[in-house]
């Protein structure tokens, strides 16, 4: 693709409306649409039980394409029976797989980033997907982290796994579990996995937040495209500014304070048409605080944005706004949590056998989202 840019899953992000948004603002600003915008994070077994609160967020709009919608699973057979039901029924063009997420409640019962150190069962799960994709034109492809910590590191057998087994693309976000989202990422790490995995792209993921670090992490790397997670945390237009980048387009004018407001505003309705206007207004509310970062807000205006309860209370806060005021210097670099390195919560025993093919407990009972 002319943007090699994969907007990660994030949960209570990426639902229709975000990535509407984002395809919106990049067709406006450079005139195309080229980037992948993957849905939220949905459990395999949820999916295969058709609970409602997954069916609805795999939602996708009239025009986006390819679908794209990220399975979370820890179980052979309910990875076959969810990619082959996305297949059967249509309801995406593209699966790839969560093995990164580093949050305890996952990683206590043996899933998402604690998952690779497991190398028989994560092949297993793999294969799974890729087996009931088979005779589709739907990829599968796997993203996971450096490992669980310093010490048990498994990146380079997960990329190796992944593509022995059919995966069409591994993506590696290069910090352990043990990180979560502190520290640097460790570039050093995409670049070895690109070394090690040659058949299949590796894509990497970690510290992108302007359009120069990913045409940086390319050029340290090699690998073969970018995930954008974090940065784009109130910044929808970067993929913009990532395809203009890639494309040698000129760059678009970072927006002021006005056309935030107006970004906002499309947010909100857009939410508003997927949720109801109660929840799509109380979702609006985290996103707010992220577009506002650095702009000259005052503390009154930005504490009603955060209790903000309908389109036309947010339309006359908004009107408050100095719509003069330019982008600020600090509106681009990190976004969102950073949180501190902790010890991965892992089930008794984990680490005892990384051969051992026995399917976490309870696991897959996980609420799609995270």
């Amino acid at each position: 693709m002319p943007s090699p840019v994969v907007l990660a899953p994030m949960a209570g992000v990426t639902n229709v409306a975000f990535r509407t948004l984002c395809r919106q603002l990049e067709q406006e600003m450079v005139g195309t649409v080229s980037g992948l915008y993957v849905c939220e994070m949905v459990t395999a077994r949820a999916l295969v039980e058709r609970h409602p609160v997954t069916m609805h967020m795999t939602t996708f709009a009239p025009e986006e394409s390819p679908r794209s919608l990220q399975l979370y699973t820890v179980d052979p057979a309910n990875t076959y029976a969810a990619a082959k039901m996305i297949a059967d029924e249509g309801l995406a063009d593209h699966i790839d797989m969560n093995f990164g997420c580093p949050v305890p409640k996952v990683t206590r019962r043996g899933g998402g980033a604690a998952l690779p150190y497991k190398r028989k069962l994560f092949g297993q799960i793999v294969a799974a997907a890729v087996r009931a994709t088979e005779g589709t034109t739907i990829p599968v492809t796997v993203k996971f982290r450096v490992g669980i910590d310093d010490e048990h590191l498994t990146f380079l057998d997960a990329g190796r796994i992944a593509e022995q087994e059919g995966a069409a693309a591994v993506a590696l976000h290069a910090r352990t579990a043990a990180q979560r989202y502190s520290g640097a990422a460790d570039w050093d790490r995409i670049a070895a996995l690109k070394q090690h995995v040659r058949s299949i792209p590796v894509l990497g993921n970690g510290d992108i937040f302007d359009a120069s670090d990913a045409l940086a992490m390319m050029a340290a790397t090699g690998c073969d495209g970018v995930v954008i997670g974090r940065g784009c945390l109130g910044r929808p237009w970067l993929f913009a500014e990532l395809s203009a980048a890639f494309t040698g387009a000129p760059a678009p004018t970072p927006p002021n304070l006005g056309a935030v407001a107006d970004i906002i505003r499309r947010h909100a309705v857009l939410l508003a048409d997927h949720f109801g206007e109660d929840k799509g207004m109380r979702d609006i509310r985290k996103h707010v605080a992220w577009y506002l970062h650095g702009f000259p807000a005052g503390s009154d205006v930005r504490r009603a944005l955060a209790l903000v309860k309908t389109l036309d209370e947010l339309d006359r806060l908004l009107g408050n706004l100095e719509a003069s005021a330019p982008f600020p210097e600090v509106g681009s670099g990190p976004r969102g949590r950073q949180g501190s390195p902790s010890k991965v919560s892992l089930p008794e025993g984990w680490l005892d056998d990384p051969d051992d093919c026995t399917v976490p407990e309870g696991a897959d009972a996980m609420h799609s989202g995270g």
